[in-house]
């Protein structure tokens, strides 16, 4: 099967060399022309424009959008639109908000151009061990791009499936990223606790590695967790600055909005938030109110 991918960065590029390797043929564009020498010595057929990348692929069509979610997407619709034909199909594999997903379909349809959305996990280790997968779009469309889909899943029988109409592969993912969120938060607190223990001196790489086995918090989270205690036990030259791809955020919001109780989520979407603050204006003034009420003492800057 061939496949047309917009959008070479490491993702992009990774998810297309996984196909070549199943045996799939693919295009791929992007506007740097260094990402595009890169794919080429991956066995990718790199073009230098969408009009190109459409010209090379038999109809009906399926192209691979993986490009920041927001205003990005939509541009590259504005722009593949009037090269596309009824039939072809659009695949966003990037983490965009199923409610602009749904607003994609629907102007979509009105051309008889599919449009599916596949929630996306794996990151960079993707490559090597397959991506999971939650795709939500009409049925039969999904079921024509199977062999895709179980090309870049872990398995053809596993890691990937159809989770319900358009909207519902970035819904999935959504959530996906807000429980990561918590787990998270939950190994970094808890390891927290071990360094802080100063008698014991523990060794947390030691540690990590001993739960990677018959522990009931073992996970590949942990996996990593521990490599990288293993590679930086003290973490020296990382900021404490944590970034949020905005899932977390949508997570939440969904879950004031159907009124489900996530506190976990919401504590760990904090913490991330609160993170960036190098210079807290509140914990200032919570030492100052300390001091008023109790005359307890304040560090000086």
């Amino acid at each position: 099967m061939e496949l047309g991918m917009i959008g070479l960065g490491r993702m992009g590029a990774n998810m297309a060399q996984r196909l070549v390797r199943g045996g799939h043929r693919v295009a791929g564009f992007d506007f740097s022309a260094e990402s595009r020498a890169r794919a080429a010595q991956n066995g990718i057929d790199p073009v230098a424009s969408l009009a190109e990348l459409v010209a090379a692929l038999k109809s009906p069509r399926a192209l691979w959008l993986m490009v920041p979610a927001g205003a990005p997407v939509d541009a590259t619709i504005d722009n593949l639109l009037p090269l596309l034909a009824p039939g072809d199909t659009l695949i966003d594999g990037g983490n965009s908000m199923y409610k602009d997903t749904q607003r994609r379909a629907q102007r979509l349809a009105e051309h008889e151009i599919h449009y599916v959305d596949c929630g996306t996990s794996g990151g960079v280790w993707g490559l090597q061990e397959g991506y999971s997968l939650m795709i939500g779009g009409d049925e039969a469309v999904v079921a024509r791009l199977a062999p895709i889909f179980a090309a870049l899943a872990p398995a053809p029988d596993r890691g990937w499936g159809r989770v319900g109409p358009v909207g519902s592969g970035h819904y999935t993912k959504m959530v996906h990223n807000g429980i990561e969120y918590g787990m998270m938060q939950a190994y970094a607190e808890g390891f927290s606790i071990l360094e802080h223990k100063q008698e014991f001196a523990l060794d947390l790489a030691q540690i990590g590695e001993i739960w990677r086995h018959g522990s009931v918090v073992r996970s590949w989270l942990l996996d990593l967790t521990a490599d990288a205690l293993k590679k930086n036990p003290s973490l020296q030259g990382i900021a404490p600055w944590v970034a949020d791809s905005g899932e977390g955020r949508w997570t939440l919001a969904d879950a004031i909005e159907l009124g489900v109780s996530t506190p976990v989520i919401a504590a760990s979407l904090l913490e991330r938030i609160r993170s960036r603050d190098k210079d807290s204006f509140s914990d200032k003034l919570l030492a100052a109110m300390r001091n008023q009420f109790g005359g307890h003492e304040m560090k000086k800057e």
